[in-house]
């Protein structure tokens, strides 16, 4: 067999690889299961396009080049991943995607450079000519879109800049507008391809994924980075059909349609609109009920709280982004085995956007051990609470505030929540009176079966374990 004809079925093995990945990461017994997949198939694709590579006559500074590539991204991908706690790994996921938008702009510029302005003339002609550059204007576009983008969400993300929405006078309008200018220059590229075309319309992604990005508020971020993980993998398909790569068409398109499913689903449990996710600055139309005056907080000591825990037949818990800052995942699963262990039913309810990523809190409960069987979602939780005795609220806000429910003026109006304050007892941990990611002030920490427990979640869920 020759080596391109080995190459073709390490690249078809490659990809059902990856859709066994996919497959194994949707379930959490298998998700172990599904990152091996995915790391032997990259191992394995990337080994066949260096082997096409060095079949195809590379030089040796050539070789040389891919060699430091592949040793310092290794080294720098090793090194993040070491160093990222679980708390940083939206914001790491958020630059990820910015080296796929870059690398596929890239891939386009090279792939005018290499045909189109080749020296001596453009190497393809009639309709091969405009299908090639309408491919690298569209594969520029993309990618230019996913990286401006990618990088806006992780400086919102890491709180690099403010997670408010940047509000610009006819935002909508300018969305529109850059989307039909995209098309008006593609036309002319494909036409008569030339450098200035390619720089505006190059320019003009690049401003309009920043503008996207950027007129959405911190709260909705969640969505955002799947959406933009969903614009990362067209944006690899579109690098796919430039380099004629096959393994790349596929993959491309299995992140993209698997990222936009996931986003639609996130939207249906925000009670948002998709489309309006990836036109960018969903999210805003309601003003802020961030000025209202819900009277007094009551607080709770450690003890008294272990007295209410001890006492109840019921207990549920509902995690948030500030357990994951708190690290507070190990001693909130002993309180949950030590519990259990008195005879008390407890469960985990997640939100399905809890955290600043998909997921985040049901990995965080896995590492610290907590069996899959009492981690339920959102809907198979929220008729319980009622007949909950005691729920503890760890480092949630947006996610458990009653104002989705009963206040049509606030930002999160219309977005599903956990109905934790049905319950008999509230407990929530926090560090202050502070309002959440989304900025809205939650009237959940002012009612009267609520009780607010101030300081680190860790700290505090480590008081309550001492007393028990």
């Amino acid at each position: 067999m020759t080596v391109t004809g080995a190459a073709a079925a390490a690249y078809i093995v490659a990809a059902l690889l990856f859709i066994l990945s996919l497959a194994g990461l949707s379930r959490h017994e298998s998700a172990k299961a599904g990152n091996t997949y995915g790391i032997a198939g990259m191992a394995l694709a990337l080994a066949a396009t260096i082997a096409l590579a060095a079949d195809g006559g590379i030089d040796p500074a050539g070789a040389g080049l891919v060699a430091v590539a592949v040793v310092a991204g290794a080294g720098i991908g090793l090194w993040r991943a070491r160093r990222v706690a679980m708390t940083g790994m939206p914001e790491l996921i958020a630059i990820l995607h910015s080296f796929v938008g870059l690398a596929a702009v890239l891939v386009g510029w090279n792939g005018y450079l290499s045909v189109e302005a080749a020296e001596g003339g453009p190497l393809l002609t009639g309709a091969e000519a405009g299908i090639h550059s309408a491919e690298v204007a569209i594969g520029v576009f993309i990618g230019a879109v996913t990286f401006t983008g990618s990088v806006v969400a992780f400086l919102k993300l890491s709180a690099r800049v403010k997670s408010a929405p940047l509000v610009l006078p006819g935002k909508n309008a300018l969305n529109l507008g850059a989307l039909v200018a995209f098309a008006a220059l593609t036309v002319v590229f494909v036409v008569e391809p030339n450098l200035p075309v390619l720089a505006v319309l190059t320019a003009l992604a690049l401003a309009l994924g920043w503008h996207l990005v950027a007129s959405i508020g911190g709260g909705d971020m969640p969505v955002v980075v799947s959406m933009l993980n969903s614009y990362s993998g067209w944006a690899a398909a579109a690098s796919g059909f430039l380099l004629g790569n096959d393994l790349l068409i596929v993959t491309g398109a299995l992140v993209g349609s698997s990222g936009a499913y996931l986003s639609y689903i996130m939207c249906r449990a925000m009670n948002r609109s998709f489309l309006s996710v990836i036109a960018g600055g969903f999210g805003i139309e309601a003003a802020s009920s961030g000025d209202t005056d819900y009277g007094e907080h009551r607080e709770i000591g450690a003890d008294e709280a272990a007295e209410l825990l001890a006492d109840a037949t019921s207990v549920v818990i509902t995690p948030g982004y500030g357990m994951a800052v708190a690290q507070a995942q190990y001693p909130v699963a002993e309180l949950a085995r030590h519990l259990v262990e008195r005879g008390i039913e407890v469960r985990f309810g997640i939100h399905p956007v809890a955290g600043r990523l998909p997921g985040h809190m049901n990995v965080l409960l896995a590492e610290a051990k907590v069996p899959y069987d009492i981690v339920l979602e959102m809907d198979e939780i929220n008729d319980d609470f009622p007949k909950t005795s005691v729920v503890l609220v760890i480092g949630a806000n947006d996610t458990v505030n009653p104002s989705a429910v009963d206040d049509p003026s606030s930002p999160i109006a219309g977005m599903p929540v956990l109905r934790v304050w049905e319950a008999e007892h509230v407990i929530v941990f926090k560090r202050s009176m502070a309002a959440g990611y989304a900025g809205v002030q939650n009237p959940l920490f002012f009612r009267e079966n609520s009780r607010m427990l101030f300081g680190d979640a860790r700290e505090r869920v480590e008081d309550i374990l001492k007393a028990l």
